[in-house]
């Protein structure tokens, strides 16, 4: 405990996290180079002038043209570098690699809880394997949270309505401390979880021992038949489904949309809201009979539809 309580600076669990502080350390060391010279300057010109002396009444301009390129080029320089620097990871954080592992991610008052595409299901605990890219697609339940990873130096808000996405690639296994970084209501300080990053045969053992007897993919078969959506896709009545993910489907309204978790979501919680091209808007709402849990397992299932749209 006193280990925690003395620490200062979070652990590094990823490679991201290493250049982060670095970006924060050095953008800090920047920042001192230009702003204690001045204060420097500053007390040593109170003191030595504290006392006064007769008044220079000659106004005339005194200047000098290189410190004061200087001043300007540097800094500019100094800027741009942390500019680049710190776009290059902004654009590593909003692109994940296509082989990156895909966990679901649901946030409510006051938990978090993690759906595996295996099935495995946890509540305020996350498994992942070490040295490989983990896809988290999120969204909430109620109100806004914000799903925070200091070891990993990541955080990203977790909307009501709408899929916000966030990887990562843990490099060092290991527990560490995941929070909500967003107010969220009176047990905001409890929204608490916990990252366990594994070696990968580790990791393998157990998404073994906690599987389920179906995979995300299959349970979300299983309400897709349940719910008897296949009378009418799979008949003509509505779009077919096959195929569907990440294709571009065009609208009554003549517009073109990508069928991406997003617009598959409202189809489902609103279908009203952009109707295929050629069909009726008969497609019933399924807002009050599928929490966001069941729509990601639809979700994962209709993902992995092969073959094409006839």
């Amino acid at each position: 405990m006193n280990e925690h309580f003395l620490r200062l600076w979070p652990a590094q669990a990823s490679d991201y996290a290493v250049s982060v502080d670095w970006l924060v350390i050095g953008f800090t060391a920047m920042m001192a180079l230009f702003v204690v010279p001045v204060f420097v300057a500053l007390w040593l010109f109170i003191w030595r002038y504290r006392r006064g002396h007769a008044a220079d009444r000659d106004h005339r301009p005194q200047s000098s043209l290189p410190i004061e390129l200087a001043w300007i080029i540097l800094p500019f320089i100094g800027s741009l570098v942390v500019f680049l620097f710190s776009a290059r990871l902004f654009f590593i954080a909003r692109t994940p690699p296509q082989d990156a592992l895909a966990i679901q991610v649901t946030a409510r008052q006051w938990m978090w809880k993690f759906q595996h595409q295996g099935g495995q299901r946890e509540i305020n605990t996350l498994h992942v394997p070490a040295r490989r890219p983990v896809k988290l697609t999120m969204i909430s339940e109620d109100v806004i949270h914000s799903l925070f990873f200091p070891s990993l130096r990541i955080k990203q808000d977790v909307l009501p309505g709408r899929y916000s996405m966030l990887w990562f690639q843990a490099e060092h296994s290991g527990t560490y401390e995941v929070y909500c970084a967003e107010y969220c209501g009176t047990d905001h300080a409890a929204m608490l979880a916990r990252l366990v990053v594994l070696n990968p045969a580790d990791y393998e053992r157990w998404l073994a021992e906690n599987g389920s007897a179906a995979d995300l993919a299959s349970q979300g078969e299983t309400l897709y038949r349940q719910y008897g959506c296949g009378s009418c896709h799979d008949s003509g009545n509505a779009p077919p489904l096959a195929g569907v993910f990440n294709r571009s489907v065009r609208l009554a309204d003549g517009s073109q949309v990508k069928a991406d978790e997003a617009y598959l979501r409202d189809s489902i919680l609103l279908p009203q809201k952009q109707v295929v091209a050629g069909y009726l808007p008969i497609m019933p709402t399924y807002s009050n009979l599928l929490d966001e849990e069941a729509v990601q397992r639809l979700l994962a299932y209709l993902r992995e539809l092969p073959g094409e749209p006839q």
